[in-house]
């Protein structure tokens, strides 16, 4: 690896410890039914997303709020002694990606099959703080 690849993974690292994020891979939910929960609480504040998770009827809301619940432990890891109230907790960034489709058959009419996508999809939510004025405190 060369000493320019080499520095700009170090930066990338460096910067990825600082960032606080939780990633949920291959849940069992097409892409465009989790964009639906996920576009409700794009850069909400933390505590009021968890009320709008518990309250939406959606099934994949349960899994966004377990993922969230798990980006709170890691801020509170990296942050220890800071309480999350005192901080101002928001989603900062939140994406769906596609995940792995599983392919079936279904049986049809006249000896045909109906093919089955089961889709897939991976969530990465990022966390981020904000100060008293509003603005975000990372770099």
């Amino acid at each position: 690896m060369g000493a320019r690849k080499r520095n700009s993974a170090e930066k990338r690292k460096e910067a990825a410890k600082e960032r606080c994020q939780a990633v949920l891979r291959n849940c069992p939910t097409s892409p465009r039914k989790m964009r639906l929960v996920t576009d409700l609480i794009r850069g909400m504040e933390v505590n009021r997303a968890l009320d709008v998770l518990k309250l939406s009827p959606q099934q994949a809301s349960r899994s966004l709020e377990k993922l969230l619940l798990s980006a709170i432990a890691n801020w509170e890891l990296k942050n220890e002694g800071v309480r999350i109230e005192e901080s101002n907790l928001y989603v900062k960034n939140i994406h769906v990606d596609g995940g792995r489709t599983m392919k079936r058959l279904q049986t049809a009419p006249q000896g045909r099959a109906y093919r089955i996508r089961k889709r897939s999809n991976h969530v990465t939510l990022v966390l981020d703080s904000m100060n008293k004025e509003g603005e975000n405190t990372s770099k």
